[in-house]
């Protein structure tokens, strides 16, 4: 992450500001950059987010999105992707999916690159489990690990091939093991 201003904002009005491309975060009173996303990155945040809408989005279960801001308790992230159960997806008036999410997601997934901090980006994760999130991953592609957050547990390290990485209740019919995520980087 790079850091676009020494002066400190109010969350009111960092979200004033135009958008930045890659998208800018606030947190604790500053503003920081996502590094832009590369080849892995891309690979891995495509193929799992069409994973989880083909399987999930059908039965109204559940939605994922991509690069999507969520402003909660005096943060504004944006989480490579970003899964919302049917229910909680905020809506407009008309039924229609709103524009501005002021909740933590259900499932929060960040893939690390390799100008990215793991440690912000785990803060990043914890946060949102303080906020109701079932559940964070964090994809490191250089190392094929994946780290699963769970509120109030220790982490768990997967990177064996052969392991089924865990997923929060409601898209327990997401079975993904180790190998297929990391496999998507050989398609």
């Amino acid at each position: 992450m790079v850091q676009i201003s020494p002066k400190s904002l109010t969350l009111e009005e960092f979200m004033k500001l135009p958008e930045t491309k890659p998208a800018s975060e606030y947190i604790n009173g500053e503003i920081l950059q996502k590094p832009m996303p590369q080849g892995k990155h891309s690979v891995i945040r495509g193929e799992l987010s069409s994973t989880i809408i083909t399987i999930l989005k059908p039965q109204k279960i559940a939605r994922a999105f991509i690069e999507l801001r969520c402003t909660f308790g005096g943060r504004s992230t944006v989480p490579d992707v970003s899964v919302f159960t049917w229910e909680r997806i905020p809506r407009k008036e008309n039924g229609g999916v709103a524009n501005v999410f002021a909740i933590a997601p259900d499932w929060t997934i960040e893939i690390l690159s390799p100008d990215q901090s793991q440690t912000k980006v785990t803060k990043n994760i914890l946060h949102c489990l303080k906020y109701e999130t079932q559940m964070g991953w964090l994809i490191d592609p250089e190392e094929q690990t994946v780290f699963v957050y769970l509120p109030n547990q220790q982490p768990e390290v997967f990177d064996e091939p052969e392991q089924q990485i865990p997923v929060p209740s409601f898209a327990r019919e997401i079975k993904l093991t180790v190998g297929n995520l990391f496999g998507w980087l050989m398609e």
